[in-house]
């Protein structure tokens, strides 16, 4: 399921990235790789605010449904 539509507060793996080369070149220098863990901590206005290893990040709509978890 694509990250956005995600059940706040339960820890999620990351299964898939669907974004360019130098999206996902990005996010891994965030933090965001396959396998790695993710719990989302709050959604409001388009905006997801997730927990990854031990920071936070904002991500948008349109970058949020590119990453998908299970």
């Amino acid at each position: 399921m694509p990250l956005i539509v995600a059940p706040i507060g339960k820890e999620l793996k990351i299964i898939k990235i669907l974004a360019d080369e130098k999206t996902k070149k990005h996010l891994e220098s965030l933090g965001i790789t396959l396998s790695s863990s993710v719990r989302i901590i709050s959604q409001s206005g388009g905006s997801t605010i997730c927990k990854i290893k031990d920071g936070r990040l904002a991500l948008d709509k349109n970058l949020a449904t590119k990453i998908l978890v299970a």
